[in-house]
């Protein structure tokens, strides 16, 4: 049973997730923490630091890490199917159509349409990590004074640097990771 929730949570993602990994953030806390119970908010943080430091597409790499966590190997391949499977069929079915249409302009405006939708769910997954980050919680809290104030160091410090050194991003999230194992474990 386990198995097919898990299948069709994914599969629901796979469907709306529209615009990439980023976007199917919001999706996969909303199945995996809030609606099913398979991961606490800090294991979902954990997994989505860990999707986006593995190679590989950020929902597929959730996708396989929820469904170990909750139903070892057989999960991670029924969550990994799952969200898989309406990308192929939609991709395919989308293929054919621009092929046939692509001179259209209702069909670039579609295209069009679609972008802010995708900038918002971008945000919201990025805001959620970062209120996680810094408040310890998925929300924001009423009384905004208890900040934990070496993550959110960290979080500044990392986003100065790659606004005006324009490093490699990947280099930044290890040393910020660096930053946090080292400081939190201090402090």
């Amino acid at each position: 049973m386990i198995l097919l929730e898990l299948f069709l949570s994914f599969m629901k993602i796979g469907l709306f997730s529209i615009g990439g990994g980023y976007a199917a953030m919001p999706l996969i806390q909303e199945q995996a923490v809030e609606t099913h119970g398979w991961l606490t908010m800090t294991q979902f943080a954990d997994i989505m630091t860990i999707s986006e430091m593995t190679p590989g597409p950020i929902a597929i790499n959730s996708a396989t890490f929820v469904g170990i966590q909750t139903a070892g190997i057989p999960g991670a391949l029924a969550a990994t199917a799952g969200c898989v499977f309406p990308s192929c069929i939609i991709v395919l079915a989308l293929a054919y159509l621009y092929y046939r249409y692509r001179g259209l302009t209702m069909i670039q405006g579609i295209l069009k349409g679609l972008r802010p939708a995708v900038i918002a769910m971008i945000a919201s997954a990025g805001f959620s990590l970062i209120i996680l980050s810094i408040y310890g919680q998925k929300t924001l809290p009423a009384d905004l004074g208890e900040v934990h104030i070496i993550p959110a160091l960290i979080f500044l410090a990392s986003l100065l640097v790659l606004q005006f050194r324009k490093p490699d991003p990947m280099a930044v999230m290890a040393a910020a990771g660096a930053a946090g194992i080292l400081f939190l474990s201090v402090f």
